[in-house]
């Protein structure tokens, strides 16, 4: 199955949005501290994060990387194929991004990225460009998109939940 847009792996670069989708970029801080660092990376990485906000996700590997079919499911009702387009594991930086597959409610591109700041700050960035692929998504239009940044902000609750047992006193 190939990707439903051109511009596969381009939430690499910070800001970029191809013509024709919207842009969402949105920013939580988690928490302070290498461990909150590491637990964050963690939770992003193998889908923990989604799995704990309640979002169904069947993987075709326990881990983001390159290549990894990946099966949103919202409510039950709304399923959502998307592949693992990217993914950076560095000493200050971690998570993957994934495009949007045939059958998927939008079109575009999602990234998920934990952050750790020269203060010790983490953060997630959740970043996206998409646009309406199906019906209902683009008869939505800013309600959906509502929606997308309402899921993005839900994600960083979560994870700093998740990661509250690990900050630094």
């Amino acid at each position: 199955m190939s990707f439903t847009y051109d511009d596969v792996g381009a939430t690499r670069e910070r800001g970029y949005c191809p013509p024709g989708f919207h842009p969402m970029n949105v920013r939580t801080r988690i928490g302070e501290g290498e461990p909150v660092f590491r637990r964050a990376s963690e939770a992003v990485l193998t889908w923990e994060m989604h799995r704990a906000m309640g979002v169904g996700i069947d993987a075709s590997a326990d881990r983001a990387e390159p290549g990894v079919d990946v099966t949103v499911t919202l409510a039950g009702l709304i399923k959502a194929p998307c592949r693992v387009v990217w993914t950076v594991e560095e000493h200050r930086r971690a998570g993957w991004a994934y495009g949007t597959l045939a059958g998927h409610p939008e079109c575009g591109e999602e990234a998920f990225v934990v952050e750790r700041t020269g203060d010790g700050t983490v953060w997630l960035t959740v970043s996206a460009f998409s646009r309406g692929a199906k019906w209902y998504a683009r008869a939505g239009g800013p309600a959906t998109r509502g929606l997308q940044h309402a899921y993005a902000r839900r994600l960083g609750t979560t994870l700093r939940r998740l990661c509250a047992p690990y900050e630094e006193p």
